[in-house]
């Protein structure tokens, strides 16, 4: 599964964007997470969508971020309001075909390209 993550770029304190993951082939069958990596720190989770479409969020984007999937359209979307300058990075869709749901980022088989969001104040 080839994985490519768009739609990034630079919004104000408070807007919003959507990030998009697609892929020339369905993935139905993978769980996909959404991993952001900030300059000088590790990668972390922030949220999965399960084959199901059952959603997972970390706290820090909890009631902010809206994980969906279109398996159609092979298309997974990372609907994000109410932006805060904490949540600039970059930011990568991922495939995984785990049991539950991982966070760790080494359980994930299959990796997009980022892409870079930038929120300023």
């Amino acid at each position: 599964v080839q994985l490519q993550a768009s739609g990034g770029g630079l919004v104000q304190v408070g807007g919003a964007l959507t990030l998009s993951c697609t892929s020339e082939r369905p993935f139905p069958s993978y769980g996909v997470g959404w991993f952001r990596q900030a300059p000088g720190k590790e990668r972390e989770f922030v949220a999965h969508i399960t084959w199901a479409g059952s959603p997972t969020y970390a706290e820090s984007v909890k009631g902010r971020f809206t994980v969906s999937r279109d398996n159609g359209k092979k298309m997974v979307t990372l609907q994000m309001d109410k932006l805060k300058v904490d949540d600039t990075a970059v930011y990568y869709c991922a495939a995984e075909s785990r049991v539950g749901v991982p966070v760790d980022p080494r359980e994930y088989e299959h990796w997009g390209q980022g892409t870079l969001v930038t929120v300023s104040s």
